[in-house]
């Protein structure tokens, strides 16, 4: 925290202090008697939302689903905490930390100053059966995994490791065989091609909505011309 009020045209003349290669960032810290943790966020903040960043009055609200991303991201091992609160916007690293501790204790991850809709973070038992629906309804609605995760009472990671396991290993990826012996009967060749015929009809009605959109684009595009 800082140990006192730094000046809006201060703070951009410390960072680009810094961005210039005049001053290290401990020795802006003791110029503008602030601390060492105050002076990283400046630059971060900077960075990322430009002089903008040190105007902004009152708490920046943050959506659901940038929440839910950014720790994902962090926990996935995309970036230190400093480059996910670049990446995201995020002003303060203490809020990335604190939805980090909800997320890994299973608390609900919601918007910021709306009630937001809950993000499911504690995952459930599904059948193979559901993980096929699931697969399916995200794919037709554009692998939206907030939205999946809420529709079927899953969790986001869930929602989201039944299409990357669907989409490395297909239908067959998405049955559960931990702690058991699979069985060659366990899949007949009749259900494998019952649930691949429902997620490629997903894809297939996503793929035509796609060009139908696109279609529309160029139709509008040479009216234009």
């Amino acid at each position: 925290m800082s140990r006192r009020k730094v000046s809006v045209e201060d703070k951009i003349y410390a960072v680009n202090l810094y961005l210039d290669g005049k001053e290290s960032q401990r020795r802006i810290a003791h110029m503008f008697d602030v601390s060492l943790a105050s002076v990283q966020q400046w630059i971060r903040n900077y960075e990322s939302m430009g002089a903008n960043a040190f105007t902004l009055k009152g708490n920046k609200k943050y959506s659901k689903e940038l929440k839910q991303q950014a720790v994902l991201d962090f926990l996935a091992g995309y970036g230190s905490q400093d480059d996910i609160c670049k990446k995201y916007g995020i002003r303060s690293k203490a809020k990335l930390q604190i939805w980090i501790k909800k997320y890994n204790g299973h608390e609900e991850l919601k918007s910021s100053g709306t009630g937001g809709i809950i993000i499911m973070t504690k995952g459930r038992k599904t059948t193979f059966e559901e993980r096929v629906e699931i697969v399916q309804y995200c794919i037709a609605h554009d692998r939206n995994y907030a939205q999946t995760a809420e529709q079927y009472q899953v969790s986001y990671q869930q929602a989201r490791n039944y299409i990357v396991k669907y989409e490395a290993g297909g239908v067959e990826a998405l049955r559960d065989n931990r702690g058991k012996r699979k069985r060659p009967d366990e899949m007949s060749e009749l259900e494998k091609l019952r649930a691949e015929v429902k997620i490629l009809k997903a894809e297939k009605a996503r793929a035509e909505m796609e060009a139908s959109f696109l279609k529309k684009l160029e139709e509008i595009e040479r009216r234009r011309g």
